[in-house]
This record gives structure tokens, sequence and C-alpha cells, in this order.
């Protein structure tokens, strides 16, 4: 057992010192030793290890198998010495070490180790891997079966989201023109950013190789999931070249294309007689204006390639900027979920950070008390913003009206001008639709209205009927010359700046009103728990809002959609006008029989913001019926709430305790503070 030992010892020893060029074997240990010192000295202890336990092993086996012992002890012996050299003097040893093996082994060097994670795994002809039985704790390398080598060399089979994500990641590098980090990208994951057709098709229109697009596209017909889908692509890439054609000036070519190819596809006759039409053009100049076009080059053929992308599946080719999109629609989705957005949307990436949350912080949202304005000596029945947010304008029962200025800058609310004279008090007012006029209503008892001129102060009509009346509730005709005014005791009227009397409704208890945007129908509440429809000029009306409870006011967003309604003993409710169905009940307010104003605000009117009885001002997002704040500040009943349409961090509120409070962000904002993905 000695003997086999030393001669296997030396024959692996001249093997190697053959391959190396005939080094003695003294240095050659040397080295060996030397480099499993700097190592941690852990090469002597796996060979010793190895060989110990290969001797044993062949002392206390029969003669019958010793020779075939010997050749799994030279195998074992070079797989130790190979990891062993691997792990010391790094991978220039391998193609040594790969030859040392098939050396001993008698096999081609063709048949030599294959590197795993680092490691040499000697074979037997593709069949078998060596193994070290007999090394212990301290041995460093053992080798896996040639089963388990296979499932580890093999990649993990990719889902089909991941696929998805590595092809909207390429395309995205693509278009920022990576082009070779898009290559290694595909040819590492094993995905394909697109058809090899598709890439084709790309390729030549982008060249404005045009029959060899047109070729491409019968190869994509058998990909495409709608058989009209060529025939539209076809007219699209047809029409470019037509376009082309011209802009150079080849007008006989254009038209044989015209004539030639595009009429008989037999495809939107009303495109073709168009494009006919820009045969006329005298210049370029003049195509590209009356085409809309942006003329030969990659950005209208980028524009085609968007156009025809549409009508191939996504298996095949992507849509454009599809990551972009994706993402800009995840922005959008937090900022419509979030309940305190109230700053105006973009569109663009750019203007947000894609690695934080949207999240909105309440200190921004007009929850906190800016200033309490106390120049009423009564009860403030009503307030209302102009139309341009440069005013506020209240009315109390103290008889007076006041234009209040709004500061651009600090929005801070300075007195600009009083208007007296209303002997019964300002129960309601209404802004011209260019702010230049204001027109004051009285409670129920009231036959007078006034209509004030804002910039001069002065008093331009003073409009009575009948000292019977009760005009309540004023609406102005979108343009501006005409106004409809009416009360509980029947009166309804259309009237222009001067007063005269222009229409009449008779038998309309009026509550509250509102013009629509057409200008020929006004919405009016009436007593009998309804919102009707009347038009002026045909004399027609139509029911539109049915409560089962009287209808104390309501007022109507600007895109004529919504109706938000302040309901007796119920609260405050939204109506779609268009559909006529109840979107939604608000729930906190306490509503009675006073007659209270809620508002729609904030950026693309978002919220909605109502006073109560509880001496509170609630607000609600649109699409939650719960208030995500409550108000608090006023000691009475707060009648009506505007919402700055210019400024969506401001409001103001009326209250019977004779005082207006201005709403805005928290004082002394840190907006760094704050946690809003917003730049």
């Amino acid at each position: 057992t000695a003997a086999l030992g030393e001669e296997t010892l030396a024959s692996a020893s001249s093997s190697s010192d053959s391959d190396t060029g005939g080094a003695s074997p003294p240095p050659r240990k040397k080295h060996r030793a030397s480099a499993a010192e700097g190592a941690g000295e852990s090469g002597d202890s796996t060979v010793a290890t190895g060989l110990s336990g290969v001797v044993l092993g062949l002392a206390t086996t029969s003669p019958h198998h010793q020779a075939t012992s010997a050749i799994h002890f030279n195998r074992t012996l070079v797989n130790n010495l190979s990891g062993n050299n691997m792990q010391s003097n790094g991978a220039g040893q391998d193609s040594e070490l790969s030859c040392l093996n098939s050396a001993q082994n008698g096999e081609s060097s063709s048949a030599g180790g294959t590197h795993f994670n680092g490691l040499l795994v000697s074979t037997n002809n593709g069949n078998g891997v060596g193994t070290n039985n007999g090394a212990g704790p301290g041995s460093g390398t053992s080798t896996a079966s040639g089963s388990e080598v296979g499932s580890m060399k093999k990649k993990k089979r990719l889902s089909q989201s991941e696929e998805d994500v590595i092809r909207l990641i390429g395309q995205h590098l693509h278009g920022l023109g990576l082009n070779q980090t898009v290559d290694l990208l595909m040819q590492e994951s094993g995905c394909r950013l697109e058809h090899t057709s598709a890439t084709k098709f790309r390729n030549n229109v982008m060249e404005g190789e045009w029959e060899k697009a047109e070729n491409d596209l019968n190869e994509l017909r058998a990909l495409m999931h709608s058989p009209n889908a060529i025939v539209r692509m076809k007219f699209l890439l047809l029409q470019q070249k037509y376009l082309e054609y011209l802009e150079d000036g080849k007008v006989l070519e254009a038209l044989q294309v015209l004539r030639g190819e595009l009429t008989p596809l037999k495809y939107n006759t009303d495109r073709i007689h168009v494009l006919s039409g820009y045969l006329m053009c005298s210049h370029a100049e003049d195509l590209r204006a009356k085409a809309e076009w942006d003329g030969k080059g990659a950005n209208s053929r980028c524009r085609l390639l968007d156009k025809l992308q549409t009508y191939l599946p996504p298996s095949v080719m992507l849509p454009p900027r599809r990551l972009q999109t994706l993402l800009r629609q995840a922005v959008e989705l937090q900022r419509d979920r979030c309940l305190y957005h109230n700053t105006k949307l973009d569109s663009s990436l750019d203007s947000v950070s894609l690695l934080l949350d949207h999240v909105c912080s309440r200190k921004q949202f007009p929850c906190y008390t800016q200033q309490i304005l106390t120049e009423h000596c009564n009860e403030v029945w009503f307030c209302k913003f102009s139309n341009n947010g440069t005013k506020l304008a209240t009315g109390s029962k103290d008889t007076t009206v006041i234009i209040w200025q709004v500061d651009p800058e600090s929005h801070q609310l300075k007195l600009l001008r009083t208007l007296e004279g209303h002997a019964y008090g300002v129960s309601y007012l209404a802004w011209s639709p260019d702010d230049a006029y204001l027109i004051a209503c009285g409670p129920d008892d009231c036959s007078e209205l006034w209509l004030w001129n804002v910039q001069t102060g002065e008093l331009r009509t003073k409009m009575s009927q009948s000292h019977e009346d009760s005009l309540t509730s004023v609406a102005w005709n979108p343009d501006g010359k005409r106004f409809v005014t009416g009360g509980q005791r029947g009166q309804f009227y259309q009237c222009d700046l001067d007063g005269n009397l222009l229409d009449s409704w008779e038998g309309v208890r009026v509550q509250c009103l509102w013009c629509v945007g057409d200008g020929r129908t006004v919405l009016a509440s009436d007593t009998h728990q309804r919102i009707r429809g009347y038009n002026f000029e045909d004399l027609t009306d139509r029911n539109i809002v049915q409560e089962d409870h009287p209808i104390m006011s309501f007022t109507v967003s600007k895109n004529g959609r919504l109706a938000l309604l302040n309901v007796a003993t119920q609260g405050v409710h939204l109506w779609d006008l268009q559909d006529r169905v109840l979107v939604r009940k608000y729930q906190g307010v306490t509503q009675g029989f006073y007659t209270i104003h809620s508002c729609f605000g904030g950026h693309n009117e978002d919220f909605i913001a109502s006073g109560s009885e509880d001496h509170k001002v609630y607000i609600w997002h649109r699409r939650s019926e719960l208030p995500i704040a409550e108000l608090t500040g006023h000691t009475r009943t707060v009648n009506c709430v505007s919402w700055n349409p210019a400024i969506p961090g401001l409001m103001a509120s009326a209250s019977d305790d004779g005082t207006v409070r201005v709403w805005g962000p928290a004082p002394f904002l840190d907006t760094q503070n704050c946690s809003n993905m917003d730049s």
C-alpha cells in the first residue's frame, strides 16, 4: 500500500512537472506550500487529509480492488490539488490542471474540468464526477454530482411579469440611446425586446424604405389579431410616402402613390380626397402647414411608428414609451387617492420623485385660521369670492355689503369699500361673470334687489317690481347682460342690467337659482323639494332632481355636471345633473331648516365645504362621504362657505357670530418637513 501511494504521488508529480516545463519536484512543492500558507495554510492539510484517507482505504481493501482504488485515488488527489491550486494561484492554473487531469485519466483535454462558481469540477467522459470520499472537515473542496451541476447551471426561468419588466426597461433604455446596454440585458436575460419582424419593420420605416416596410407587413400579418389592421397600417405608410414625395417636389411619383397604391385600398376615401388637395401646395412650408405634418425626417416617422404600433400586439412590439405611461398612471392614481392633494396636476414625471409615495400633509390644506374679519356688527349671512379670486364680498344683517381685497402675495384680506342701504339685510350675493357688478338680495320679506358697480362703488340699479314680491335669490346669465331673480312668493323674473323685466314665469316659488352654461336654461329649486330646468326662450320646463325634504340651497360645479344640495334635516347631497342620480350623501354636518350654503373648491373642484348649525366648517373630498377636516372657531351657526377659485389654499366662512373667518395652510409652514413628493 505504501509503495502504491508513493508511486501514485510520483506519477502525479511527474505529470504535473512535465506540463509546466519539467520543473523539479522540490521547488514545485515549495511553491505550492508557500501559496497555501498565503491562503491560510489550508493546502497541505487538504492534501494530507485526502492522502491519509485513501491510503487507509487501500489498506483495508482486497487486492482485486486495489487497482481500481488507486485510479480513484489518483483522481481524488488531482481534484484536491486542483482545488487548492485554484484557491492559491487563481484561475491562471485552470489550463494546467485540466491537462493534468486528462493526462492522469488517459483522456483528451476536451473532456477535462468544468468551472462552476469558481471551482473546477473534473468529469469522467461527461458521465461522472470524482468525489473526495476521504475529505474531512478541513478539506475545503467538494464536488457535486452531474445532475446537480446541470440544474445549477440552468438559468432560472423568468415569469411572464418578469419578462415584461425586462422588456419595458429595455425599451426605455433604447429610447435613451443606451443600445449596448439593451443588447447585454436581452442577452443575459434571454428575453427578446420585440419580434425580429417588428425590428426590421421599425428600421425600414425610420429609414424611409417603404417597399421593404410593406413587405414586412406581410410577415407581421400572422401575428396580428385583427385582419383589417394590415390595411390601416398600409394606408398610414403610403400616406407618409406620398407626403414625403410631395415635399421633395416629386409630384409624378406622389400622384402614382395616390392613384396606384392608396386609392385601390378602398379605405378612408374622405382622407384620400384631402390628400389629393395637397397637390396644389406651392411649397413645402405650405404643405406642412395644411397637412399639420412635421415634414420628412425622424420626427414625422416616429409619430408614424407610434400610430402603427397601436395595431400590433404588445408581444410583437411594445406600445410607445410604455414605461413612462405606466409610471405616469401610477403617479396620477396616487394623487387621486391622496385626500389632501390640492395643487395643480402636472402630467410630467419631471415634477415628481418616483422614489417616494405621494403623500400631502394636512398642514398644506386650508384648515387653519389666517384672519378673523370683525367689521360687520351683526350676523353675517353670506360670503362669496369673485370669479377671478381677487375680492371677497360679505353680506350681513347689519344692512351692509363689504368688499375685501385679496393680497396676491400674502393672501391677507383688506377692506376695499362698504356698500350700504340694504334695509332688510343681505342674505345673498352674486358676482357678474366679469366681476364688474355685484347683485345683493335680502331675506324673505325683501322685495328689492341692488345692482352695484364694484369698481366705483355706485348703485347702478335698484329693482322692485312690487312691494309684495320676495326677491331672495339671483343668478347671472353667462353673457353678463341679463340675470334671473325670484323668491318664495311666486316671483320668477329675467331682467337686464337696468332692471327692465324681459321675461317672467308665473307660479314658481323659488328657493335658489343657477344659470346653465348654454345661456337658455335656468335651474331653480322650489318648495316642492325639487330642482327643475326652465327655458325662457321656448317656455318649457322639466324635472331634474327630486328630493324627499326641502332643498334649502344648491350650487353647481364649473363644468355644469354636478350639483351640491343642502337638504333640510339631511345634510349635503351630491347629484349628477346629467344622469339625474344621487351620487353621494356627505356625513357629519348638522343641517336643520336654516339656509346654509356649501361650495365646491380646490384644484379641479375635488373638495366640498359646508357650514353647519353646530358652529363648524366641514370639508370632504368629493369621493369620500366622511369629512377629512372639521374646522372650529366660530361660536354660532356657520351660514356660508366660499372657496377661492384662483387660490386653492384660501377659503372664507360667514357666521351668525358676526365674523368672517379666512382659512389657509398652517402658518410658518416648512415645506421641507411636509411629506409631499411634488417638487
